[in-house]
């Protein structure tokens, strides 16, 4: 599982040996068994500076190729953003943190992994729905009460605890106020991360649309905090072609051509428009209502970046076509 105290030890290096092992490995594969075409068009785009690409998420390796390439061409490593139910299983978890994946949890993930460490099961539909609601409105500050047992058990709202590293102990604070404050904790690790990366000269690669399809969705607004944060540029990269590699779940590629495109990067200075003139604190719940306008507008600018890098099979579907994670359920981080 992934807790407080592996974030806390995750450790980056500027060369990751794990990567040119597997960028080694990848390189039987594409160029001799049985063989990829790989191109990479607009090169000239990229700046000499650590970057954060913004790519579009077709297929479970569709980042491995892109990672093989920049290796090979310009001797550059990235430091990919992933979910953190990925660190699930301990050798997947092993290989993630060697490959310099920075896990992302959400206040959704938390509540389901604390839920399942106190009850051994994972929450209904309701009780995730009631838990949720309460620890999104604490996030800005309301004051919600928290729901009472039957409606949750109360084993949930008393036990003393610590399965994700972070105490809970309810004569402190209560339930809500608990998870608040481990995902404040846990997600400033996550920032410290991202800076320590950018220091090292790491490029940060991100899959702003969060979850796969072969059609482009809209960008989530994070990919937006941290490049204001950093005030690193953003290079809009359009991956087309991958799919066909790796149609399932196996890591070795099929025969065919993937094409990467590289946009022109989105500097800071391109985004005066939606400057944040005040010190914000990156994934908190206040500079995101706070914020909410130029946040939402640098990622919009994000997709229609990746958009037009793309051939038509993986342009952007009708919104009434979009296929987004589950509503108000824990499903999705099981």
């Amino acid at each position: 599982m992934l807790d407080l105290p592996r974030l806390q030890r995750l450790r980056l290096t500027a060369r990751p040996l794990s990567q040119r092992i597997l960028g080694r490995l990848l390189h039987a594969n594409y160029v001799y068994l049985p063989g990829v075409d790989l191109r990479v068009e607009g090169g000239e785009n990229l700046p000499d500076e650590p970057v954060i690409y913004a790519m579009n998420h077709t297929d479970r390796y569709n980042y491995w190729p892109w990672q093989y390439a920049i290796w090979k061409r310009w001797n550059r490593f990235t430091a990919a953003w992933v979910k953190g139910k990925y660190y699930e299983n301990r050798l997947l978890a092993f290989f993630m943190e060697s490959m310099l994946q920075l896990p992302t949890v959400s206040r959704g993930y938390l509540i389901t992994k604390d839920f399942q460490s106190v009850l051994h099961r994972t929450p209904t539909d309701q009780e995730y729905a009631l838990l949720r609601d309460v620890v999104d409105r604490r996030a800005v500050g309301e004051d919600a009460p928290l729901p009472e047992p039957p409606e949750v058990p109360e084993l949930l709202l008393r036990k003393a605890r610590s399965p994700l590293g972070f105490a809970f102990e309810p004569a402190d604070r209560d339930y809500a106020d608990y998870i608040c404050a481990l995902f404040q904790a846990m997600m400033a690790r996550f920032v410290e991360l991202n800076e320590e990366a950018r220091a090292l000269g790491i490029d940060l690669l991100v899959f702003p649309q969060g979850t796969r399809s072969i059609r482009l969705l809209e960008s989530h607004v994070g990919i937006a905090q941290i490049a204001l944060h950093l005030r690193a540029p953003i290079v809009p990269v359009g991956c087309n072609g991958s799919d066909s590699l790796y149609p399932g779940g196996s890591p070795f590629a099929k025969k065919g051509r993937v094409i990467y495109r590289i946009g022109e990067p989105i500097r800071y200075e391109d985004l005066e428009d939606f400057h944040v003139s005040e010190k914000f604190a990156p994934f908190t719940a206040a500079a995101e209502r706070d914020h909410a306008r130029e946040f939402r507008g640098i990622a919009d600018r994000v997709t229609d970046g990746i958009e037009a890098l793309l051939d038509e099979p993986y342009r952007r579907a009708p919104k009434e076509g979009q296929v987004g994670e589950l509503g108000r359920s824990s499903d999705r981080f099981v």
